[in-house]
């Protein structure tokens, strides 16, 4: 009698577990709300010569043209949208217009604004290669940078830098000069409005800040204002990683659509998702792999005014462009 009695005990706790596994499953791992996309082709091979990269680390896209940073070529390489090599730019390190590891790119206007991770700066260039002025240097004072990972340009021309090893981000003036931050300089956090090891940024049409809260594995928004807004990715985005959709392995680089979609580089799950700006999963592409299609590490995404998904395929020593099978 006491056996049937455990027994049935035992069924209703596993009957609880897995009633509450199903309901958390329903809860953290959304199912995919659009079409896919679908792989139009890819560029790239290990070296240094024209079209060859050592680490593609950052890419944008701008005037028909894709901008990539070649990381440990300490260059930035420019092709049309096909993947033909147009030209190339960056001086040696300590020239002006050097380059020491350039990581997630952005166009704003006629500028190109390159974070540089070994010489802990920005860099702006003109679309056509020509050095025109520096941002910030070492250190943790406000306008300064230990690792620049990526930076966003608002439409007034402020600036903002995802600061890698600072645990931070910074607006700065058009200038330069400091404005303010988020995060606590030097120290990691998972609260709002904190991160651990910030990866990149992007701000949309309405001044809206987003930020690839790198190795918390999820995204933050904050307002034009700096308000704290949402967080996403995982279970209540605390830092927890995963395969799922919607969950993240270390957020790379993100980019925001024409549509304001955004779209997050998810580099240890071999993968593109892609998010709408509340934080709703829509869909995800690519697989582990080295054939078409199939990422290794992708570490910047860039998303062209038709739509259209760049991807520096970082392990894979490469460029990889996608298109939505709504077209």
């Amino acid at each position: 009698m006491r056996g049937h009695r455990a027994l049935a005990v035992l069924g209703r706790v596993a009957a609880g577990i897995g009633i509450a596994a199903f309901a958390a499953w329903i809860a953290f791992v959304p199912s995919p709300r659009e079409p896919g996309y679908e792989f139009v082709g890819t560029w790239g091979v290990p070296g240094s010569g024209p079209g060859q990269f050592r680490d593609p680390t950052g890419i944008a896209v701008a005037d028909g043209e894709v901008f990539v940073a070649d990381s440990r070529n300490g260059r930035i390489q420019v092709f049309d949208p096909s993947g033909a090599f147009v030209r190339e730019f960056g001086a040696a390190r300590g020239e002006p217009g050097g380059l020491g590891r350039p990581m997630n790119l952005v166009i704003r206007g006629a500028e190109l604004f390159v974070p540089e991770y070994f010489d802990d700066r920005i860099q702006v260039f003109d679309l056509r290669g020509a050095a025109r002025r520096t941002l910030g240097g070492p250190g943790t004072e406000p306008g300064r940078f230990d690792g620049p990972g990526g930076v966003a340009v608002g439409s007034d021309g402020s600036i903002f830098v995802a600061d890698f090893y600072n645990h931070r981000v910074q607006k700065l003036s058009a200038r330069g000069e400091p404005i303010r931050q988020w995060g606590t300089t030097r120290r990691a956090g998972l609260s709002a409005g904190q991160f651990r090891y910030p990866t990149a940024v992007a701000v949309d049409a309405d001044g809206a800040l987003f930020v690839a809260d790198g190795y918390n594995d999820r995204i933050q928004v904050f307002s034009a204002t700096g308000a704290f807004v949402r967080k996403w990715g995982g279970p209540l985005a605390l830092g927890i990683p995963g395969p799922f959709p919607g969950w993240f392995r270390t957020v790379s680089s993100i980019a925001i659509g024409p549509d304001r979609s955004v779209f997050a580089a998810d580099f240890f799950n071999h993968r593109i998702q892609k998010f709408r700006a509340d934080g709703t999963f829509r869909t995800a592409f690519g697989r582990p792999g080295s054939g078409p299609g199939e990422f290794r590490h992708p570490v910047g995404v860039a998303v062209g005014p038709e739509g259209d998904v760049f991807v520096a395929d970082f392990g894979n020593q490469r460029v990889q462009r996608w298109r939505s099978t709504e077209r």
